[in-house]
């Protein structure tokens, strides 16, 4: 597959003072102008995840840093779907500690800077099948291991959905020896809209606090998901989705559907 035309950025209006109103002002427009101006690449998103769940796939996600609360949300969650996987950064950290001896767990930074990393993180995967989606959010998208991850998962033949700052990551200089960021690599670009650096709110002599990306980051995953269920319907399917666990007949709909996917998904972790 190849990748599609530019990513289309998410115009979001700066704040211009520090409150708990102006940060609620940009969160506002934030998730009018993301889901505005992202809908054409979510629709794509949904297009790809909706095969992939159809033909019996598994959405895999991975997200570093802040960037893990988007994978949270693709997987393993109430109203979610059930063939889902979340990629933890400390399992691959693990697993590398296990088989390499120069692996320091304390230097998350420096592992995800680290190109070799990204095999540790791709063999988290159970069973992994070819038409497995891979969803990988990066605020720069520039590290070594998160770019080395997105190559790694093209070169094996993967659909790719990348969620990115498109502010960020265009004025990074990638850490990989490709040159390339993650945008560069992914088939699907979502643009979550948060400024360079991230935090929108400015404080006196200069920097910024409160960052966006995580909000804008969930909004995104629920579209996708929302936009998977409508193809999934449509197509006269009946979508493997959570309930919540602390709802009466949660636990036994949810083992139920989770059978039907033996050995090929992470939980308890």
């Amino acid at each position: 597959m190849a990748p599609t035309p530019t990513p289309v950025p998410a115009e979001v209006p700066g704040a211009t003072e520090l409150s708990a109103a102006a940060y609620a002002d940009v969160a506002r427009e934030a998730i009018s102008a993301v889901a505005t101006s992202q809908a054409e690449a979510v629709a794509a998103a949904a297009d790809l995840m909706a095969t992939c769940i159809g033909d019996g796939g598994v959405l895999q996600a991975f997200g570093t840093g802040h960037s893990e609360a988007f994978a949270m949300e693709i997987a393993g969650r109430a109203g979610g779907f059930i063939p889902t996987n979340r990629l933890a950064l400390r399992d691959a950290v693990a697993a590398a500690e296990a088989a390499r001896a120069d692996t320091d767990p304390d230097q998350f930074a420096e592992l995800e800077r680290d190109p070799a990393f990204a095999q540790f993180i791709y063999d988290l995967v159970p069973d992994v099948q070819p038409s497995d989606v891979f969803l990988i959010a990066s605020n720069s998208g520039g590290n070594g291991s998160i770019v080395e991850f997105a190559r790694l998962v093209k070169e094996k033949g993967h659909p790719l959905i990348a969620v990115t700052s498109l502010a960020h990551t265009t004025k990074v200089t990638s850490r990989h020896p490709s040159g390339l960021r993650l945008f560069e690599v992914a088939d699907i670009v979502l643009d979550n809209g948060a400024p360079y650096g991230d935090a929108v709110l400015p404080l006196p002599g200069g920097g910024a606090a409160c960052g966006l990306s995580s909000i804008t980051a969930a909004l995104l995953a629920q579209m996708m998901v929302a936009e998977t269920l409508v193809r999934l319907l449509a197509a006269g399917q009946r979508p493997p989705v959570y309930l919540s666990a602390n709802i009466p007949e949660g636990d036994a709909h949810n083992n139920a559907l989770e059978a039907r996917y033996a050995g090929r998904l992470r939980r308890g972790l």
